[in-house]
């Protein structure tokens, strides 16, 4: 069984280093071992997709070249080089991190999982990325590609696969010697995957399909941070006035909705009250 496992461990690693070979993709972020590079990348990456990346990275990284400089902007600055990214949450919390990093780090990201873990934003994945990419250290992550990757090849026959068995084969098969390239081929393979008609990772548990934008709390979300962007403080009052509009109706009509999506946004901190009115946070 052990010699048969062995086997199936090495035509995995032969295929994915073969497709890695003829169709890697040439990332900026693949270009710098910098930790604030890759970290901003890996956050951008978390749920949005890299054509969309491609063109805010470098947008931000000039705007916001380093931790210290991300740490003094404003909340509104940065999430204005944010807009189009979405899950605006996730720049706050890049922020934030940012000003861990500089006032507890010495401006220097940390290298142990549980530091980086302990920091907004930053989960076993992202850790486990950025230990790989900025250091070169192997540790076993996973994220989407590379889940479809592993289920693709190992779990053929499976359905409701754990990220638990995942890991397991990810353990036994990372390259220790070079987990940064390791780790692209396999996300560049798990990519051509999910091009296929049916997505590998249906098989697993952890799956979910993304619900649908227009119309959504999320749509409503983004059109009040647009607006707030644009503008200083508003009432909250009259976010009905403002021309908004969906394919079938103004999204601001609905008061309800409003006031629900403007909890949530306070809950996340990213707009505060001040003197009756809204604003981004400062």
């Amino acid at each position: 069984m052990r010699i048969l496992q062995i086997k199936k461990f090495k035509e995995f690693k032969a295929e994915v280093w073969n497709y890695y070979r003829g169709h890697k993709r040439d990332l900026p972020w693949r270009r710098t071992k910098n930790p604030y590079r890759i970290l901003v990348s890996e956050i951008m990456l978390q749920q949005t997709q890299v054509s969309r990346a491609l063109i805010k990275y470098p947008q931000f990284i000039k705007r916001f070249p380093n931790f210290q400089a991300l740490a003094t902007a404003s909340i509104k600055d940065v999430l204005k080089e944010w807009q189009g990214l979405g899950y605006n949450r996730r720049a706050l919390a890049l922020k934030r991190a940012a000003e861990i990093v500089v006032e507890k780090h010495r401006g220097e990201l940390p290298r142990d999982l549980a530091s980086l873990e302990a920091l907004p934003g930053i989960g076993q994945s992202t850790a486990g990325a950025i230990t790989a990419f900025s250091y070169g250290i192997a540790e076993p992550f996973i994220e989407t590609n590379i889940r479809r990757a592993y289920i693709h090849f190992f779990f053929q026959r499976k359905e409701k696969v754990h990220d638990k068995e995942i890991l397991k084969l990810v353990t036994k098969t990372i390259d220790k010697k070079n987990p940064r390239e390791w780790y692209w081929a396999l996300m560049d393979y798990g990519a051509m995957l999910g091009a296929l008609p049916k997505n590998p990772n249906q098989k697993s548990v952890h799956y979910a399909k993304q619900s649908r934008f227009v119309g959504s709390d999320r749509e409503l979300r983004g059109k009040i941070l647009k607006l707030l962007l644009a503008k200083k403080f508003i009432s909250e009052n009259l976010m009905e006035k403002y021309p908004f509009v969906a394919p079938s109706q103004n999204i601001f009509q609905d008061r309800r909705r409003c006031k629900r999506v403007l909890r949530s946004l306070l809950r996340d901190h990213l707009i505060c009250r001040k003197d009756g009115k809204i604003g981004i946070s400062e």
